[in-house]
């Protein structure tokens, strides 16, 4: 997704949008933004670029923008604890994922949802075309024609995401580990009845908590625990975090506040259920509220 990319100003007047770069020349005027771009970064740096998917309404290549930031000027793993969809019964728990190096791994029980994703994929795509909610349900659908709502635009959009960012740690090789994980997943046997589905996923010990979690005690971090996504992520954050006190590593916590939109109800927090990570949670540092 690299070719092709534009950075500068994204204006809005009157109805028109467009990006400005350095010298002054206007891209995608003529072009569907998303509502959602301009609602939160007009008169902001963006950087943008066509996607090959195709919006509904025109037919013509979404446009996917994303924040105008420098490169991280070292190796980095950032771990994420996405919280819950109020409107999907299967999101009660949140979710986790994981970026090394600018790779995003996401792991699910659907097949195509096992995979690796760019930082603007991940985070911002728009809620156009097969990206968006049905404009019937609100959510996930497939129409009789064949037209597809998959309800997967940018998570930042649709929910807070808390971040565990750490640096000092070995991202060669929680990288080749997770990619290994992928290429099995993607070679499992498909049961013809459900081949949308991971067959082996389980939510005790293949799922994107687990996954994750054993990669990170690849690298040395034994002793995290947890099967559901904020425990994982809590167990996680407090075992970085006694390695940070031991010089080995550093840690930053943050969020990533929901960029909230009309397609997107708020997210919601959910409940820890290990009483040591409650403890652990109401003794970590205050997290800050952007990057």
């Amino acid at each position: 997704m690299t070719e092709g990319i534009i950075r500068g100003l994204l204006t809005y007047s009157d109805g028109v949008s467009s990006v400005v770069d350095v010298d002054d020349n206007r891209h995608f005027e003529n072009e569907l933004i998303w509502d959602g771009y301009i609602r939160h970064w007009a008169r902001k740096r963006v950087c943008a670029c066509r996607l090959p998917q195709k919006d509904y309404q025109y037919n013509r290549p979404i446009i996917i923008m994303w924040p105008d930031e420098e490169p991280a000027p070292e190796p980095f793993v950032e771990l994420y604890y996405n919280e819950r969809l109020v409107k999907y019964p299967a999101s009660t728990f949140g979710h986790n994922a994981i970026n090394v190096n600018g790779e995003i791994f996401n792991f699910s029980h659907l097949i195509n949802e096992n995979e690796v994703m760019s930082l603007a994929e991940y985070f911002y795509r728009p809620a156009l075309g097969e990206f968006a909610p049905s404009p019937r349900t609100g959510q996930f659908e497939i129409l009789e024609d064949g037209t597809a709502y998959y309800d997967k635009f940018g998570r930042n959009f649709m929910r807070t995401i808390h971040v565990t960012r750490i640096t000092g740690i070995d991202t060669d090789k929680l990288s080749a580990f997770y990619h290994r994980v992928l290429e099995v997943i993607h070679n499992a046997p498909v049961n013809p009845k459900t081949p949308e589905k991971y067959q082996d996923f389980n939510i005790f010990t293949r799922s994107c908590s687990t996954i994750i979690r054993d990669g990170l005690r690849t690298c040395g971090f034994n002793k995290i625990g947890g099967f559901l996504p904020r425990d994982m992520f809590v167990s996680a954050t407090f075992e970085l975090l006694k390695a940070q006190a031991r010089g080995e590593i550093k840690v930053r916590c943050f969020k990533m506040p929901q960029l909230n939109v009309p397609e997107a109800e708020p997210s919601a927090l959910t409940p820890l259920c290990n009483l040591k990570n409650r403890w652990r949670w109401r003794n970590f540092p205050p997290e800050e509220t952007s990057k």
